[in-house]
């Protein structure tokens, strides 16, 4: 456990992202860039962020040059004025370690340190991420600057939480990083036999006589076991750079301030459960590129983020309208950028920080949505960012403390992600997509969900739902078994226990380890160009995707059938589900439409005894709990164009927003007090 987690619990707030008692619970607040500014003109930005209602500044990230002009020479002073002025203001700071953006001096020196792609060519200066991430030379320079940093502000009242560089990533092909990658395999399986064994390496005679023969590459007409631990190469390299910094400052910062790193939308470059095992908090950047949000998906990544550490966190950044880096920036519209927010807070997020105060004068980003704009004067965005920052700052006692509820639980695998993006077998089969579709009924109806790694503590979850858990291992397999065998209503999707954790075939049909408890198998898979029916107490239609299930247990029931004239699947079981111990086990095999996936849903949180907490809330209402600290907290928003009627449950009080005569505005919140729940 981290000197932060364990102050966390001594505090008694364990919800709580951050651990000081004494600040402000729930941060909303900008990423301000000083060292682009004159300090002449540092009061006047700091006057406008109180004024906007910040109470957060991050600050730092992309400023290596400013701090070490020059190698071993660092240059501190202006951070020193920087954040002094922002406590002045009385403003939490956030700091970055600068490393996603090294100086010039670094890449000229030592060229080594410099990325190299798939096809061998080396990045250059003036860009960003541009360093390999198995570079120990540039491990070690970052190491010492992230230092420096947390001896000079490690213990500054002002400074809350430290953000290890800025959304890591891209991997690199460099002679260290194929020498780690030959050390990694040799960890991971010990022997060049096992690994031979493990990807079957007699196919087309790719067999190794040593690990140093095996071939680093992403992509291209590989064995799939390479590729899949190709993903867990990137993982442990990206994870230990992240912890070479961690362990650097870890013995010098405020035991109560996080070190967290900020992540990506879906980002698939690696594990962020595993990245976030030894971090004390996670922390995302949520974008909308075309500025026209998907609610149901966008609460999936925040669910997903909170899952990482099965706690609140923090939106490092969001934009302050629109982004810049898709064909067509399309900017939200007005109210969507306040529902945003309200919405990262229903999910769990203890903080939200916009990207950014105002557009430096050139560089890459120059387009990108602000708060201010070029001349220093606010953009129309900000009174609405001041609307949300006015929010939070007066709902923070009720937030305080509190966490998002559910009593729904859907199981996402990086590992079954990757496999079957690396076999899709049908161009369509977008295994976001996948899990989202069975995402939206289910968040819809029960207005609670978790998400959570395959070998998470399932107990307290009537129903999980495993959408495409295509990679499943013996020891997963065992927990979701004694998950069903003690109470629980597991549901696996198509695709699901086909893999073991190499990316090899399970010698069982799907779903594999779990067959025998499912008392059924997948009789064969078929891609579909046209969809087909689906007929039973579910009804609707199956595209993409479609799975002739067979039962080999009497006890096992037939709940939809496909309708396939002349077709291989006619008749045949596309979902079956099996009551084994006190719990069920359901498998469906299709990839279901809207209205098809709605109504399983609908029957399999009625089984597990899921009810929403406001019932027949329109479809454009958003509806969420956060609970905690002796305190239930209704959260309601409209993501809709039009105002609605909301009719809360009895007792419920008024506690904010913008409820009024029984209805709630377009893109309007409304927030209730519940009563505590009988015991």
């Amino acid at each position: 456990m981290s000197a932060h987690a364990e102050s966390s619990q001594a505090t008694g707030f364990p919800a709580r992202a951050t651990a000081f008692v004494d600040r402000p619970a729930i941060a909303v607040g900008i990423s301000w860039y000083p060292e682009q500014w004159p300090e002449s003109r540092w009061e006047t930005d700091l006057a406008l962020m109180k004024a906007t209602g910040f109470n957060t500044i991050r600050m730092g990230e992309f400023a290596w040059s400013r701090m070490e002009p020059e190698e071993g020479r660092f240059d501190f002073a202006w951070l020193d004025r920087a954040v002094a002025a922002a406590e002045r203001h009385g403003f939490m700071v956030v700091l970055g370690t600068p490393t996603a953006a090294p100086p010039a001096w670094l890449t000229q020196k030592y060229p080594d340190v410099l990325r190299v792609d798939e096809n061998g060519t080396r990045a250059g200066h003036g860009a960003r991420r541009h360093f390999s991430f198995a570079s120990g030379r540039y491990r070690d320079l970052s190491r010492r600057i992230a230092t420096e940093m947390a001896k000079r502000y490690g213990k500054n009242p002002a400074v809350v939480g430290w953000q290890i560089d800025n959304e890591v990533g891209p991997p690199s092909f460099d002679d260290e990083s194929v020498a780690a990658w030959h050390a990694f395999l040799k960890a991971r399986y010990g022997t060049i036999d096992e690994l031979n064994r493990r990807w079957a390496t007699q196919y087309w005679s790719q067999f190794y006589n040593s690990f140093d023969q095996v071939p680093l590459h992403a992509t291209g007409q590989q064995n799939p076991g390479l590729l899949l631990d190709f993903k867990h190469f990137t993982t442990t390299t990206w994870t230990d750079y992240v912890q070479n910094q961690v362990r650097a400052i870890r013995p010098l910062v405020d035991s109560r301030a996080f070190i967290t790193t900020n992540t990506m939308f879906w980002n698939a470059g690696f594990d962020h459960f595993v990245m976030h095992r030894d971090l004390d908090i996670a922390a995302w950047d949520n974008y909308i590129p075309d500025g026209r949000p998907d609610w149901v998906a966008n609460g999936a990544n925040h669910d997903l983020v909170r899952g990482y550490k099965q706690r609140n966190f923090w939106l490092m950044e969001t934009q302050p309208g629109r982004v810049d880096w898709v064909p067509v920036n399309r900017a939200l519209d007005p109210g969507q950028v306040r529902e945003l927010a309200w919405q990262s807070v229903a999910h769990g997020a203890d903080a939200v920080l916009y990207w950014q105060w105002r557009p430096s004068p050139n560089g890459q980003e120059t387009y990108h949505g602000s708060v201010l704009g070029q001349d220093g004067q606010p953009n129309p965005i900000q009174p609405e960012i001041a609307h949300v920052a006015a929010d939070l700052i007066r709902a923070t006692p009720l937030l305080a403390d509190t966490q998002p509820v559910a009593k729904v639980a859907m199981l996402f695998s990086y590992d079954s992600r990757w496999a079957i993006d690396l076999q899709r077998h049908h161009k369509d089969f977008d295994p976001i997509k996948a899990f989202t579709d069975f995402y939206r009924p289910l968040r819809v109806q029960s207005q609670g969900v978790h998400i959570l790694p395959a070998a998470a503590d399932l107990a307290r979850y009537p129903l999980v739902v495993a959408p495409d858990l295509n990679v499943l291992t013996e020891a997963q397999a065992r927990a979701l078994e004694a998950y069903v065998r003690g109470g629980g209503h597991l549901v696996l999707g198509p695709r699901s226990g086909m893999k073991d954790d190499a990316n090899a075939l399970w010698p069982q049909r799907q779903p594999g380890p779990l067959a025998a408890l499912l008392g059924a198998r997948v009789a064969q898979y078929y891609a579909l160009d046209q969809a087909v029916g689906i007929t039973g107490s579910v009804t609707g239609k199956a595209a993409i995707w479609a799975e002739a299930l067979e039962p080999t247990a009497r006890d096992v029931r037939t709940i939809a059938t496909y309708a396939d004239a002349g077709g291989w699947l006619d008749g045949k079981p596309a979902i079956v589900t099996r009551n084994v111990g006190r719990g069920s086990i359901t498998y469906v095999g299709a990839w279901l439409d809207p209205e098809a996936m709605a109504k399983l849903a609908a029957s399999r949180l009625a089984d597990a005894k899921v009810a929403p907490l406001v019932a027949d809330a329109h479809p454009d209402f958003e509806i969420a709990e956060r609970a905690g600290a002796g305190k239930r907290i209704l959260i309601a928003i409209n993501h809709g164009s039009v105002a609605h009627p909301l009719t809360v449950p009895a007792g419920a009080k008024p506690a904010g927003g913008d409820w009024a005569d029984g209805q709630v505005p377009a893109h309007g919140i409304a927030l209730f007090q519940l009563a505590p729940e009988a015991r």
